[in-house]
């Protein structure tokens, strides 16, 4: 169902581009967007996350020997503040759908995108984008037998990690640092045998997601400034 949707999608975008990596491009700001409520939510609850960082710390010190006590402090704090420590992980639990029916859209253009026009079909996937012959295959070098990543895969996951240094910042990234490690490898790895279209997808989203964030953190800043 997802796949279908998201697939319909991608094939309004591409019959009014007529180019597949731009509709996929276009595709991805356009899910971006959709997404911003949450992400402007995330950034409002992170901010108030770090303002209250002295006064957990405060409590984690005072019950450091009493755990419980020390959890339902912490969450009688952030209710105090009307923090919801889920809504962090909300935009990205929510992409895991997309990107799982994306990869089952482009994996299968011709039952989600392009569904009973072989013509259209075949314009679609058979056309080079940038370097890349296509992008139903993924983007590799060849050495001799063996599939190492190319620029798409090496991108995403290079992008991947700056986008989550940016969002993680002081004890979030000491928390976060090994998960900062071990996705970029993971995508750098997957990129070897997803498809070239999702591989862009992941790319152009983080690329998207660090410059909205840059000019979210800006404005944030500025209205404080202002106040």
């Amino acid at each position: 169902m997802i796949a279908r949707t998201l697939g319909t999608l991608l094939n309004l975008i591409y019959n009014l581009v007529n180019n597949y990596g731009i509709a996929i491009i276009l595709f991805t700001v356009i899910v971006k967007l959709i997404l911003l409520p949450l992400t402007l939510n995330q950034t409002k609850q992170t901010k108030k996350m770090q303002k209250i960082q002295p006064k957990v710390k405060e409590l984690q010190e005072k019950y450091k020997n009493d755990k419980e006590k020390l959890n339902i402090k912490i969450m009688e704090l952030y209710k105090e503040h009307k923090i919801n420590p889920l809504s962090g992980c909300l935009p990205m639990l929510i992409q895991i759908p997309i990107i799982y029916g994306l990869f089952g859209a482009l994996r299968k253009p011709e039952v989600f995108v392009f569904p009973n026009n072989p013509e259209l079909l075949s314009k679609a996937i058979n056309a080079p984008f940038l370097w890349l012959p296509n992008l139903v295959n993924p983007d590799v070098f060849l050495l001799g037998n063996l599939k190492l990543p190319g620029v798409l895969p090496i991108l995403a996951a290079i992008t991947t990690y700056l986008s989550m240094n940016q969002m993680n910042t002081g004890e979030q990234a000491q928390q976060m640092k090994v998960m900062n490690t071990v996705l970029p490898l993971m995508i750098l790895w997957w990129g070897i045998s997803l498809p070239a279209g999702l591989t862009l997808y992941w790319a152009v989203s983080n690329i998207f997601q660090m410059a909205q964030q840059y000019f979210l953190t800006k404005g944030v800043k500025l209205k404080e400034e202002s106040n």
